[in-house]
């Protein structure tokens, strides 16, 4: 009596560990093919010094012996950085007319900063307004790096925009702090990571809560002029967030983003009042927003931020240009370096600024053109000496382009040199040498841009092969697990201690060889290692006893529905509109459903029917609904389904739609499609349980519709980041990770909710059995006609089923874990193929390799959730069997 529990609960723990193990191939293969999509590259951690010049030859003239010259002699001995987060480009310039006689175009965020354009009206040698060009991804932490460091920040920092670390490169701050000059800061306490004691005081204040608008800028007013009037700073640095939260909270065309720039205008103003001669001003947007107020894409709006600089004594000799001069945000870097007096950062490749290093009290334009070209010579210098330290250091510029660039540089280094020594009478050469050493600049940029995005081939190649084995594993197990006399622990157990002890060899040998450790590598040889064996063993002793048709037991139109699944994702046009062609399917799907309850004979009275249609198997016993009632359930949920596409938010892409107030799913949905399926799923007694694939298939694909009916889409900006403050409308203090959880569980609720509930398919159609007196149906027959007779025995009803066969219910909760998971993986491989062969098409940044992410995302929740809900059942079956043996017990005694 003790040996049947002791037998049922290994049976269940061996289903769980072989559905971890299947979660472990699919988890090794994502994490190997996004180490080699989205890379990283490498970080220096050189230091630029005043000591050591960029490159051989003397310094630019003017530089020697002046006091706080470095490479260069100081033009400016302070620096306000007034950094307003998310301030777009149109906030700040000019408002204008579409056309002569034609009213100005009307929007709260125009004219607030008007405070600008009269500057440069009045003082138009003093002041610039530049349209700067940020790098997606447009975040903040990745902002602040490029706006430090002068380098380019990859795709993958953007998933620690709100773990922030300490920059490893060297950067502006830290300059400063080595020249011994006094850095003080007041805002965003993303600051305090990146630049850990780098400052002489600091104010910070927590950012994380967008819901606030005032608390992070009335704190820095409440500093920033009394420290201004102390004169205890060489460096002021000011980050206002009230701007970004405005957008974040209302969008860019509410009354309160007006309010917002308006006080903005204000904190200008008054900086302006107190600057001194030898004070620079900076006021510059980190990045954009949408017309929504979201960024962290790649779109215009959010790429394009205000750039603006005044001084009080004049800086630039001409007039500003009537449309202001569109620049790369990191060029700021080199520019404020070399008018501070400081060495550039070793790891910058912008392009200085060469309007502001004009000679304005010399008249002749000779003696401007000199100066840019020698502030043009430094940073040149500076860029083609980390171009060499880094090309030693990693493999990752593309050589023939780095000989190239190198050769552009010697040239016109030498054409500079020899300007130097006959200086009069060659305004031509000067601008040839100028124009030289702008288009070896711009091409290190363009270079690093594109080399930066390569990808290793080997490791997304074998990602993707160990995620498609991970999918064949899934539908060969699948089909074997309900067959008699198979038995997958020993196929299971030999094979991943061959994994694990293959692993520990590995990693031995990597250790004793000084190699280094790639967990990523490693986990990816355990699955290969554990996976062949099983794969080789498991064909060998029972699958190549078993037909070849066998193999593929997917129905004809579920098969058609998952190739055209799988094509879809390689569109980018599909992609973006997926939530309107999700329903498409997912009522496809539904009506196939129908027409095979139709099939069988369950929609209308029961007739001859033996002649399966479309692939799908005859029925295998009576019909347990009225033909009404599930016609009636088939229309209803494809009515949900239509009125559930009503509920939607428009992605970037397609600026004519507009999205649903109503952001909000038909919870229905999944209830009416559960008994639709127990409409059409057949019970067989005393077993094999099996769900059909038509309706896995469905489930899932309502996960999918679930989402988007939330109003999610697969992008960065969509992301509901209002989630975080549900239940904390004050905000979490310091934590990040509660936000995190609460954002990750409002974007991934429906993946988690219809993982957890899978298991119900197997459970539904028990539970819709009429109750009351049955009588056993036996079908008999031969090859000519089948007939079905009813034998006056009494059978279990509902769910007393299982308990009648408990082998074959783990054995079917395996069957369906894997059929959900052979779906899911499909999806990923499907998306993880798409990133990798359109890896160079124009979308894969802002399409491919956001979904992609979000994908894999999902199917980990999802795989986590269904893991918890087959636990979860197998938990409550095995105190329900206690329950009824205790029952047995109690009636024998």
């Amino acid at each position: 009596m003790n040996s049947f529990p002791a037998t049922s609960r290994m049976q269940k723990i061996s289903v769980l560990l072989f559905l971890s193990w299947v979660c472990f191939l699919f988890y090794a293969g994502i994490a190997l093919f996004t180490s080699g999509f989205l890379l990283t590259r490498l970080e220096l951690t050189n230091r630029s010094s005043c000591q050591e010049p960029p490159g051989p030859g003397s310094l630019p003239w003017g530089s020697q012996g002046k006091p706080g010259a470095c490479w260069m002699a100081s033009r400016f001995s302070r620096l306000v950085l007034v950094l307003i987060d998310a301030l777009r480009f149109d906030f700040a310039h000019p408002q204008r007319s579409h056309g002569p006689g034609e009213p100005p175009v009307s929007l709260p965020f125009l004219g607030k900063l008007d405070s600008l354009q009269r500057i440069l009206e009045i003082q138009p040698h003093h002041a610039r307004l530049y349209q700067s060009k940020a790098d997606p991804p447009t975040t903040t932490m990745q902002r602040l790096k490029a706006l430090t460091t002068g380098s380019l920040p990859t795709f993958i920092d953007a998933g620690s925009n709100f773990a922030s670390y300490a920059i490893v490169e060297d950067n502006l701050i830290k300059q400063l702090a080595s020249a011994g000059r006094r850095v003080v800061f007041m805002g965003d306490d993303t600051w305090k990571d990146l630049f850990p004691g780098a400052f002489s005081q600091a104010f910070f204040f927590p950012s994380f809560n967008v819901r606030d608008l005032h608390t992070v800028d009335n704190g820095i007013l409440e500093h920033l002029y009394p420290t201004m009037d102390s004169g205890k700073w060489d460096m002021l640095i000011a980050h206002f967030l009230g701007v970004d939260h405005c957008g974040h909270k209302y969008g860019p065309h509410h009354p309160e983003m007006a309010k917002k720039l308006s006080q903005m205008d204000q904190v200008i103003q008054g900086l302006v009042e107190r600057l001194e001669n030898d004070t620079l001003l900076v006021v510059i947007g980190d990045h954009g927003m949408t017309m929504t107020g979201d960024h962290g894409g790649d779109s215009e709006l959010e790429i394009s931020a205000a750039l603006f600089l005044y001084s009080p004594k004049a800086l630039f000799p001409g007039a500003p240009p009537e449309e202001p001069e569109i620049v790369p945000q990191i060029s700021l870097v080199p520019t404020l370096a070399l008018l501070l007096g400081l060495p550039i950062p070793f790891g910058n490749i912008g392009e200085v600024m060469a309007e502001l290093f004009s000679e304005v009290e010399d008249s002749q334009p000779h003696s401007s053109a000199l100066a840019q070209a020698s502030a043009l010579h430094l940073n040149a210098q500076q860029v083609s000496r980390f171009l060499h330290a880094y090309s030693a250091a990693s493999q990752d510029l593309q050589i023939t382009e780095l000989h190239r660039l190198q050769n552009l540089f010697s040239n016109a280094s030498a054409d500079y040199q020899r300007l130097l020594q006959s200086p009069q009478g060659a305004e031509a050469a000067l601008q040839t040498v100028i124009t030289e050493l702008q288009q070896f600049l711009r091409g290190v940029r363009a270079m690093c841009i594109q080399s930066w995005a390569r990808f290793s081939l080997g490791r997304m190649a074998g990602g993707a092969a160990l995620m498609a084995a991970a999918c064949f594993l899934c539908l060969l197990v699948s089909q074997w697990a309900t067959s008699p006399g198979f038995c997958f622990r020993p196929l299971f157990l030999i094979p991943m201690a061959c994994g694990l002890a293959g692993t520990i060899v590995c990693a031995g040998l990597l250790t004793t060889t000084g190699l280094k450790l790639d967990p990523v590598v490693l986990g990816a040889m355990a699955a290969v290692g554990s996976l062949l064996p099983f794969l080789w063993k498991a064909w060998a002793g029972w699958g190549s006893k078993r037909p070849l048709a066998a193999l593929l037991p997917i129905p004809g139109p579920v098969l058609l529905f998952l190739l055209i699944r799988f094509a879809a994702f390689f569109s980018d046009s599909f992609v973006v509109a997926e939530a309107r062609a999700t329903p498409f399917l997912l009522g496809s799907l539904i009506l196939l459903l129908i027409a095979q309850l139709h099939w069988e004979g369950k929609l209308l009275p029961p007739k001859l029917l033996t002649i399966p249609r479309l692939c799908f198997p005859a029925s295998t016993g009576p019909p347990r609904h009225s033909g009404t009632y599930a016609l009636g359930l088939g229309v209803g949920l494809l009515l949900c389904i239509r009125l559930a596409g009503l509920f939607h938010r428009c992605p970037e892409e397609t600026p004519a739609c507009r999205s649903s107030p109503w952001l909000s799913p038909l919870a229905s949905m999944s209830f009416l499609l559960l008994h639709l399926l127990a409409a059409g799923i057949p019970i067989t007694t005393p077993g094999p349980f099996t769900v059909p694939w038509q309706a896995v298939s469905a489930w899932a694909l309502m996960a999918t519709q679930t989402f988007y009916s939330m109003g999610h889409q697969p992008v960065f900006p969509a992301i509901h980041w209002h989630a975080a403050f549900v239940g904390f409308p004050e905000g979490h203090g310091s934590s990040t990770w509660l936000p995190a959880l609460l954002v990750g569980a409002n974007t991934f609720a429906s993946h988690l909710l219809f993982a957890v509930g899978c298991p119900l398919l197997l459970l539904w159609p028990f539970l819709c059995e009429s109750q009351g007196p049955r009588k056993r149906w036996q079908s008999l027959g031969n090859e000519a006609e089948a007939r079905v007779r009813p034998e006056e025995e009494e059978e279990p009803l509902m769910e007393m089923r299982l308990r009648d066969a408990p082998h074959h219910f783990n054995a079917a909760l395996l069957q369906l874990g894997l059929k959900y998971l052979f779906v899911l993986g499909i999806q990923i491989l499907a998306c993880a193929l798409a990133a990798s062969i359109l890896r160079r098409h124009l979308m894969v940044w802002k399409v491919f390799a956001p979904k992609f992410i979000f994908e894999a995302v999902g199917f980990i929740v999802s795989s986590v959730g269904l893991f918890l809900g087959i636990a979860l059942v197998m938990r409550v079956d095995g105190a329900v069997s206690s329950w009824f043996r205790q029952l047995v017990l109690a009636q024998q005694r």
